[in-house]
């Protein structure tokens, strides 16, 4: 079992919701969301929560959260993803989530860089932290 498969064990779906909803942000933070970062997407959940996170149940929720994303904005769906995740250990999977997504096509754009360091504000992850993060997706 991976490491991030075993930090999702147990998770409830709420939390399992955030990490889709911070992915969707990641992917959509340069106003495209690509159909590479949408199966990027999709892979890191079948193989986090597989029976929960899959198929129709996955591209409803994409939906919600999409139409959430619209109504509310990114900052209030970040505080959302916090508040919901809760233990630091989550929202550092959240954040590493999202990095992945961001990286699917092989480059970091600046507004994917400036989600990163909004998103790792709202997460409480310290920004060298998440440097380290980028530069590991990178590799």
């Amino acid at each position: 079992m991976s490491p991030r498969s075993q930090a999702a064990e147990g998770l409830d779906l709420s939390k399992l919701e955030a990490l889709v909803e911070i992915m969707v942000l990641a992917a959509s933070a340069d106003g495209d969301f690509q159909q590479e970062e949408r199966e990027r997407l999709e892979r890191a959940m079948a193989t986090l929560s597989p029976d929960r996170m899959s198929g129709d149940h996955l591209h409803a929720l994409l939906g919600r959260i999409e139409a959430r994303i619209a109504s509310d904005g990114r900052e209030a769906r970040l505080a959302w993803v916090r508040t919901t995740l809760g233990d630091p250990a989550g929202r550092k999977l959240a954040l590493e989530l999202a990095i992945n997504v961001m990286a699917a096509d092989g480059l970091l754009r600046t507004s994917e860089r400036e989600l990163i360091l909004e998103a790792a504000e709202a997460l409480e992850i310290d920004r060298d932290e998440a440097a380290d993060m980028v530069r590991a997706a990178g590799s």
